[in-house]
């Protein structure tokens, strides 16, 4: 996953409001979206060459997210950031915060990776490239490639554009898909991020939509908590930037509320 705009208990009818963008080699096995039988009660897709996932959510209303941290190359790690997101949402028992201040001990098993972490109540973030996990207060956020709300060009237009739609009482999962849709990369040489890589390589991977040769957006997905307990879920894959089949949504009302 390597750009997510979401909004936490910033709009009147949704708790949560979420786009994000999954961008991975076109060759990397994959499994679109759907209920795990094992573990049971997860909606999720699935990286079929680790065994974890990107973005997943539980019946409960349990969710995690998880991005890269770029960084040029480094040495391959011990264990998958894919398995940090399927962690969390086979645990009924975590407490967000709990969770996170316990994979930032750990951290130094993961390349670089940002990680958000939600029970539908409360939200945190950790990381384990030099800031302290901490449960995040009402509002619009951006998560890229860097750490939290790193003011990234494409992080920015999107934190704009997620804006733009909180404004309305009502919307569609449509209108969130065009939040992360722009494929303009960045040309202003002043404006790319210093990250470790080519610079044209920064620029190939700039836009919010990324469509290269090998390597680009594979999944768009949308995750809408209501406040009445529901919860939308709606994946949408591509191929070098064509739709592979339709979207896929899922509605569903949350578990274990009174």
């Amino acid at each position: 996953m390597c750009l997510i705009a979401f909004a936490h208990r910033a709009h009147p009818r949704y708790p949560l409001v979420l786009v994000a963008n999954r961008d991975e080699f076109y060759d990397r096995p994959t499994e679109v979206a759907g209920w795990w039988r094992e573990p049971a009660g997860i909606l999720a897709g699935r990286d079929l060459q680790a065994g974890g996932t990107w973005l997943g959510v539980t019946r409960r209303g349990r969710w995690a997210g998880v991005t890269n941290y770029r960084e040029g190359r480094p040495p391959p790690a011990d264990r998958s950031r894919g398995e940090l997101v399927l962690d969390f949402l086979d645990d009924n028992n975590a407490d967000p915060g709990h969770y996170a201040a316990a994979v930032a001990s750990r951290g130094e098993r993961y390349n670089g990776f940002n990680l958000l972490a939600g029970d539908g109540d409360s939200l945190a973030y950790c990381t384990n490239r030099g800031r302290e996990p901490r449960l995040l207060d009402p509002g619009v956020y951006t998560l890229s490639n860097h750490l939290l709300d790193t003011p990234w060009p494409k992080a920015e237009q999107a934190r704009f554009r997620l804006r733009g739609v909180l404004r309305r009482e009502d919307f569609s999962p449509g209108d969130l898909f065009e939040v992360l849709a722009d494929r303009t990369p960045v040309e202003d040489e002043a404006l790319l991020p210093a990250s470790g890589i080519d610079r044209d390589l920064e620029r190939a991977l700039s836009p919010a939509f990324i469509v290269g040769d090998e390597y680009g957006t594979r999944y768009t997905t949308v995750l809408l908590m209501d406040s009445r307990g529901g919860i939308t879920f709606v994946e949408q894959n591509y191929l070098r930037g064509e739709p592979e089949g339709p979207q896929r949504p899922f509605y569903f009302e949350r578990d274990g509320l009174d």
